[in-house]
């Protein structure tokens, strides 16, 4: 199971909008004999790659996989039905399928005298397929806000111009995160200040050949030459400074997780409503002394208010430092 949930990973970022999931396949004798993860939304789901790896192996073994193999036909067949065609004798899944369309998996194994069992590493295997796993219980797409700040906490400085706080190593770091979600979002703010593209792009600025939906919120206008308006990447305007509102129209759409870059009122705006899932902030060894802060007013009076997170990982690039946070209870914040 420990060797799917590595499988799974590697779909992190291009299986939108279906979760991440690895298999592995064992002979009757228990000898690894296949496996494979799922890759792209409409291609072959984790358990068919590791049945045609294992071939008439697979009759008589067992399946390992990161999440319930599913009860239904979308654009490839029931997972279900693979395995028990192929003659697999024992299903152990990590998580069970939140998703009411395509749960149903293990109760048709069993229906056919499947041997099941559930929650093999279900908390390693829950992590590696956070993001998914959060948007179909929640209802509402993952959020992840990412910031750049110096030491003294400044995402800017008097003049707005914030390029570049950080270096070259922390920025690359950047895409590659960019590259794992569906779609970025700022505020009309960040745009008028910044001109920022919103694209995916290599070390030598070539764009990715998948673009995350970038989005704009707020009521003010967008010059016709505002870089988020060209043709590199599609763009949803919305002009709406609530929050939830934004990710609701961002559900309809099947958005699974939610890149948030700012500014401060838009990242102040998601901290309020607590719908921020995880923190992921770029510092750089350095200060500024005076600008404006990478969060805007959070109505704290006393240092009572102070807001807590649990640091989840440290990670140095170059000079920068990147810290991930997540909640202290594992709800929002």
């Amino acid at each position: 199971m420990r060797r799917a949930i590595e499988l799974a990973a590697r779909g992190i970022g291009s299986t939108h909008p279906n979760p991440v999931v690895g298999c592995v396949i064992t002979s009757r004798e228990g000898q690894p004999v296949g496996e494979g993860f799922h890759a792209v939304a409409g291609g072959p789901h984790a358990e068919v790659v590791a049945l045609r790896m294992a071939g008439d192996q697979a009759r008589g073994g067992t399946a390992y996989v990161t999440l319930e193999p599913c009860n239904h036909t979308g654009r490839t067949g029931p997972c279900a039905d693979a395995l028990i065609e192929a003659g697999i004798a024992r299903v152990l899944y990590a998580v069970p399928d939140p998703n009411q369309q395509a749960a149903g998996g293990a109760e048709k194994l069993r229906s056919k005298n499947l041997a099941v069992e559930q929650g093999v590493l279900q908390q390693e295997a829950e992590e590696v397929n956070q993001v998914w796993l959060h948007s179909v219980r929640a209802g509402r797409p993952f959020v992840t806000w990412k910031f750049a700040t110096t030491l003294d906490g400044r995402s800017a400085a008097p003049d707005r111009s914030s390029r570049w706080i950080t270096g070259e190593l922390a920025r690359a770091d950047v895409h590659r995160k960019r590259a794992e979600c569906d779609a970025i979002a700022v505020g009309t703010q960040t745009v008028l200040d910044d001109d920022p593209e919103l694209t995916v792009r290599d070390q030598l600025d070539r764009p990715a050949q998948r673009q995350p939906l970038r989005v704009v919120v707020g009521d003010r206008e967008i010059p016709p030459t505002a870089r988020v308006r060209n043709d590199r990447a599609e763009t949803l305007l919305l002009p709406t400074h609530d929050p939830a509102e934004v990710l609701r129209q961002l559900d309809d759409r099947q958005i699974r997780h939610l890149w948030l870059e700012g500014g401060p009122t838009l990242a102040a705006a998601f901290l309020r409503a607590r719908l921020v899932d995880q923190i992921v902030a770029y510092v750089a060894p350095a200060v500024l002394g005076s600008g404006f802060s990478a969060i805007g007013d959070l109505g704290a009076e006393s240092i009572d208010h102070l807001r807590r997170f649990h640091l989840a990982d440290v990670t140095r690039l170059g000079d920068d430092v990147r810290l991930t946070l997540t909640p202290l209870d594992r709800r929002t914040f």
